[in-house]
């Protein structure tokens, strides 16, 4: 009787192996799938977050973000549902499944790509400070003795209070942090000289000073550059994968464009994910 050659059993095993684990992956991750049986996707946002997603003077929740996902959802086959939440608990959030995704002018940090599965970076923001002409303020070791708010679990706070950011004798040099729980009441405190600066996205604050026609506000400083990405649950690579897809056509026909025209100077989204795609 003839030996077995061992080497073409272990080469068959591997492939039996290989195979079943590819198929495995394939069926553990149905997130793409499941969003287009239901029929919806559940979008988790901060919804004093202008103009990347906010309440119109009619109550309906409008923005630069919430245009390119409704877009994207139409490509997608399904309906973009717009879900407020607390910011500071999304990634909790979007981890017991009450959102299928966090999108909503999200900085890209090394903490959130461990907690989620992230895209690319699809805007280029950076970290500013808001304050007042008057304030003395023109750098960000001026905040020293000040008193300064920030978003409750944005990336501006994670930028003053970690480490790795390199703000830390700033940080202790500040006379009180306040922590808001939107931009939108920080910068009414701003206004009320109830604080001395905001640190905030600058998308924001420049759409922001757009809207009040106020020319006692002023942006100053940049503290760190900020990209913007999408974030799902670490297992929904297939849903991430088919969203940022869908972003990436957008910018190659122009519509990633035209919808950037209706709320910025300039188009500030697909030179990002060009560049993102090219890399």
């Amino acid at each position: 009787m003839e030996e077995p050659d061992m080497k073409k059993l272990f080469t068959l095993a591997l492939a039996l192996i290989l195979a079943f684990s590819f198929a495995a992956m394939a069926e553990a991750d149905n997130s793409l799938q499941a969003i287009k049986d239901k029929g919806y996707l559940i979008l988790g946002l901060d919804d004093s977050f202008p103009p990347m997603g906010f309440n119109d003077e009619n109550g309906n929740i409008v923005g630069f973000d919430i245009d390119l996902a409704t877009e994207v959802c139409k490509r997608l086959g399904v309906e973009l549902k717009a879900q407020p939440i607390d910011w500071a608990a999304k990634e909790a959030l979007l981890d017991a499944g009450n959102i299928d995704c966090i999108w909503n002018g999200m900085s890209i940090t090394p903490a959130r790509q461990e907690a989620m599965c992230m895209t690319e970076a699809y805007l280029n923001n950076c970290i500013v400070i808001l304050t007042t002409k008057d304030s003395g303020i023109e750098k960000v070791e001026d905040l020293a003795g000040k008193y300064v708010a920030v978003q409750g679990g944005s990336f501006a706070e994670e930028v003053l209070t970690i480490a790795d950011y390199g703000y830390q004798d700033v940080y202790a040099s500040i006379a009180e942090v306040i922590t808001e729980a939107d931009y939108l009441y920080a910068i009414m405190n701003l206004k009320n000289g109830m604080v001395d600066a905001v640190l905030i996205d600058e998308v924001v604050a420049q759409y922001e000073l757009s809207k009040l026609n106020d020319e006692s506000l002023v942006c100053v400083g940049n503290l760190c550059d900020d990209l913007y990405g999408i974030g799902f649950r670490k297992a929904d690579v297939a849903l991430m994968n088919a969203v940022y897809s869908a972003l990436i056509d957008m910018a190659k026909d122009g519509t990633a464009a035209q919808i950037a025209a209706n709320w910025f100077s300039s188009d500030i989204v697909t030179p990002v994910l060009l560049a993102g795609e090219a890399e």
